[in-house]
């Protein structure tokens, strides 16, 4: 019993009892892992009895959709989304298992994408402008023997989409326009070769509306030159040239999955290369500059021991990192890529066999021969002597509820954008003015039946008909 002047406090002691010995820590160690592991088997099993009791409502969801089409009535939209419930259940998947960030199903994505257009390397991204940042910033980086210096110039055809041109000015470099082919609306090899000074570094030829470029005459003047190539394939998903897919011809490659391209990841993009170091650099400009994700990252982190690995930095770099749930939509995504692509060609002949008829007043696209046109869009360009402009056909059809939109962003030298940075153009730039004015393009993807391609068709040529006299 314990007294103070003032009190009597009584306490009750809890009887001494030692603690266990450990006599095996390799036993209790194991221990804990099989705890650990049953734990996780645990949640995986309810997460997959969870999955199952959904997975069910959202396959009827999809299959209870109305896609009817209805002539005069319904839309035919640029696009239409390219998923169904199975990317929706893998994206589920992923948000109630809580891994959400970059990890396995991404690495999968890279992997499975890389090997179908042919090339050793995927590091995908959130975006495919952002595929044209970082291939831009590796090719400009003092990592890599030879890179591009600030204040060289880079070619880039004067139609495209803004993102092709803003990388070359993001990495300090001066953006070369030249003009395209009026007829498949890609870079002008010839226009390329007249564009060349001391001060060119590389070329960026881009696969436009999936069509590919003369990548045998680029590849020539680049290696004439000694110029790097990026090839923006970011429409050009599975375009081949013989047997060989544009994206492997370069130095780099860049793809878009955007919601309106041949897949989807929602947003994201991908970066690919045969060579391995420019790859390993993707990896770091990607995330923050750190090594996490690099082959050799503990080979490099022995050099630097003071230095928490985990957080040591070996150049710059963005935050571009794609998110699980997109690398799950693409590991789907891919497996139907083929099958949207024939579709995409089914629609394209189809539409080309009625309307060559017209081609007094209308340029109606072809496959050029050796190439597989994998059109992200069926472009139309109406000539000079139509009796008709491009505004009255496109608004025409937009009266059928056929969308329709510019070659992506036009004549980039006319975008005002253009006036505040230092660019060069070569020549007058004829054909990307022409096209400016009198092309456009309507959708061209998987939702368009044999219905609907017709019914595009049967307007055009009520259109035709009336204006032709």
């Amino acid at each position: 019993m314990f007294y103070s002047h003032k009190y009597e406090v009584r306490v009750k002691l809890k009887p001494f009892i030692p603690k266990k010995v450990i006599s095996n820590p390799n036993q209790a160690r194991t221990d804990r892992e099989e705890k650990a592991v049953n734990l996780n088997r645990n949640n995986e099993d309810k997460l997959n009895q969870t999955l199952r009791v959904i997975q069910g409502h959202v396959k009827s969801y999809f299959h209870s959709l109305n896609n009817e089409f209805l002539p005069g009535k319904s839309k035919i939209p640029l696009n239409v989304p390219s998923f169904n419930h199975e990317e929706i259940i893998e994206a589920l998947k992923c948000t109630l298992s809580t891994n959400v960030t970059m990890g396995k199903n991404v690495k999968r994505f890279e992997e499975m994408f890389a090997n179908y257009v042919g090339a050793r390397n995927g590091v995908m991204v959130n975006s495919g402008s952002t595929a044209n940042l970082v291939a831009l910033s590796i090719v400009s980086n003092p990592a890599v023997k030879g890179h591009i210096k600030r204040g060289s110039e880079i070619i880039t055809p004067a139609v495209t989409w803004s993102t092709t041109i803003f990388p070359v000015i993001n990495i300090g470099c001066i953006p070369v326009l030249v003009d395209v082919n009026a007829e498949t609306y890609n870079i002008d090899a010839d226009a390329v070769e007249r564009a060349i000074t001391p001060k060119t570094k590389a070329i960026i030829p881009v696969h436009l509306l999936g069509n590919p470029c003369d990548m045998k005459r680029i590849l020539e003047i680049a290696d004439a030159h000694d110029l790097y190539v990026i090839e923006d394939a970011c429409e050009a998903h599975g375009a081949m040239i013989d047997d060989k897919k544009v994206g492997s011809f370069g130095d780099l490659g860049t793809f878009s999955f955007f919601f309106s391209h041949h897949i989807s990841t929602m947003e994201g993009g991908m970066v690919v290369t045969d060579k391995d170091e420019l790859a390993e650099l993707a990896k770091v400009l990607r995330a923050h500059g750190w090594i996490r994700e690099l082959k050799d990252k503990e080979e490099i982190a022995k050099r630097y021991q003071k230095i928490d690995k985990r957080f040591l930095f070996i150049n710059i770099g963005f935050n571009v990192r794609p998110t699980e749930i997109q690398g799950a939509f693409g590991m789907h995504q891919i497996k139907k890529l083929e099958q949207f692509i024939e579709i995409r060609r089914e629609n394209a002949k189809y539409w080309t066999e009625r309307l060559l008829k017209y081609s007094n007043y209308l340029l109606v696209p072809e496959e050029r021969t050796g190439t597989r046109h994998v059109w992200f869009g069926y472009p139309l360009t109406v000539k000079p002597n139509a009796p008709f402009t491009k505004k009255e056909l496109a608004n025409f059809l937009e009266s059928k509820g056929i969308e329709t939109r510019p070659i992506m962003a036009g004549n980039m030298a006319e975008q005002p954008v253009m006036k505040l940075f230092k660019n060069r153009r070569v020549g007058d730039l004829e054909n990307s003015r022409f096209i400016m004015r009198n092309s456009f393009f309507f959708g061209n993807h998987h939702g368009i039946t044999e219905r609907e391609r017709e019914y595009v068709a049967d307007c055009v040529e009520e259109f035709m008909k009336t204006h032709m006299g």
